[in-house]
């Protein structure tokens, strides 16, 4: 690990250890309470494969005529995520995206996929994705989330867009999925099987594969400029927050759900 990222790393630590210690976890205690759960970080499922999409664009070549890129580490990178999240293999054999195995995890336990079904619907439509989100009846926090993701998209810098995919998801799927999978208890219900599946498929790809080459992704782009340095720290950071205020909406939004009425 070089030394930019390693201070990037400990400049991290506490927003990491706010994140990976969240109360949400251990508020997963029933299927209604993983229902709420999903309904809201479907959106951050989705939402990554823009970043992703993003980086792909902009680091390889998916327009006509081909033209070789310099970097074909990244090159490589980049397509063999693209080939695991678009592609992979679900617990029953079949080839399916991330997105979609997670919508069958939903739908699995009966939770709510008609708002996240009427939101790909209208952009698949055409409507800008920070019309619909600012219009779509979720909590504000969801809106944050989906709003920051296109917003440092917007910004076509690929140091700032690698920032949020390396440090907002990849680098720390493994650490949130494993406190996930660790604290439910719920793990011998049926219902569970392809929600356990993806949270563990993600621990496996993100903690081997994906998480240590998107830090080399990082260091690639902002070879020796100091303010490309910054701006992923900044980026990195913000990133965090935003995945931390998504988890206390949906831990207060629990919280609600499950007190008690006094009569």
């Amino acid at each position: 690990m070089s030394s930019k990222i390693a201070h990037i790393e400990s400049e991290l630590v506490s927003l990491r250890e706010d994140l990976k210690n969240h109360e949400l976890y251990k508020k997963l205690n029933s299927v209604d309470d993983i229902k709420t759960f999903m309904e809201a970080h479907v959106f951050a499922v989705w939402d990554f494969m823009s970043l992703l999409k993003a980086l792909q664009i902009n680091l390889t070549t998916v327009s006509i005529p081909w033209i070789p890129k310099k970097n074909t580490n990244l090159v490589r990178f980049i397509n063999e995520i693209t080939l695991a999240e678009e592609s992979d293999v679900n617990k029953d054999g079949v080839l399916k995206s991330h997105y979609e195995m997670y919508l069958d995890a939903m739908q699995e336990m009966n939770a709510d996929c008609s708002k996240i079904a009427g939101f790909i619907d209208k952009i698949s439509k055409g409507e800008d994705v920070f019309k619909s989100i600012d219009n779509l009846e979720v909590h504000n926090a969801i809106k944050d989330f989906v709003t920051y993701t296109f917003k440092i998209i917007d910004t076509k810098e690929d140091h700032k867009i690698a920032a949020a995919f390396t440090f907002g998801r990849e680098d720390i799927i493994p650490d949130m999925f494993l406190k996930i999978v660790g604290e439910t208890t719920l793990k011998s219900n049926k219902k569970f099987d392809n929600f356990i599946y993806y949270l563990e498929r993600h621990i496996e790809l993100d903690g081997d594969e994906h998480g240590p080459l998107s830090l080399q992704m990082i260091e690639e782009l902002c070879g020796n400029d100091d303010k490309k340095w910054q701006e992923v720290l900044e980026v990195a950071k913000e990133s965090l927050q935003v995945r931390i205020n998504l988890w206390s909406a949906v831990e207060e939004e629990l919280k609600s759900k499950n007190e008690p009425i006094l009569a």
